[in-house]
């Protein structure tokens, strides 16, 4: 399997992990009787801060997935993978960090690292679309 491969492989099972956190958590609140099972906004936005972000941080990866993954099944579609395994990983990377960043905190200094890493995948998504359509 290509690197582009595992990387779009690694970009799903990140948005899933991120998920089945989330419902875990809302499970545990309805099955603990803290929140009814209808009681939740979609952005979590009537629980604590963190689940609000963590409901964020996935919105985050699906909002993502159709640049960042599409050009990645572009690439394999096209069998030009060249063009994307050297950078697949640090795009990785990159959502991780975006991702963890934001569960962690909303301070100043986390919002511009968050930043930092969201502009880091724009970057390489950039040339790989540049590059995809160059040859």
């Amino acid at each position: 399997m290509s690197t582009s491969a595992v990387v779009l492989t690694l970009f799903i099972s990140w948005t899933l992990f991120l998920l089945v956190f989330m419902e875990v958590w809302r499970s545990w609140l309805v099955t603990s009787r803290q929140m009814p099972a209808n009681g939740f906004q979609p952005d979590n936005g009537n629980l604590s801060p963190f689940m609000q972000r963590l409901a964020r941080a996935h919105a985050n990866c699906v909002e993502g997935f159709p640049i960042f993954g599409g050009l990645l099944i572009v690439a394999l579609v096209t069998e030009r993978a060249a063009i994307t395994d050297p950078l697949a990983p640090w795009l990785m990377l990159a959502r991780v960090l975006q991702s963890s960043i934001h569960l962690a905190s909303l301070s100043e200094f986390a919002v511009t690292a968050r930043f930092t890493a969201f502009a880091a995948q724009l970057g390489i998504a950039g040339y790989w679309a540049w590059a995809l359509l160059a040859r």
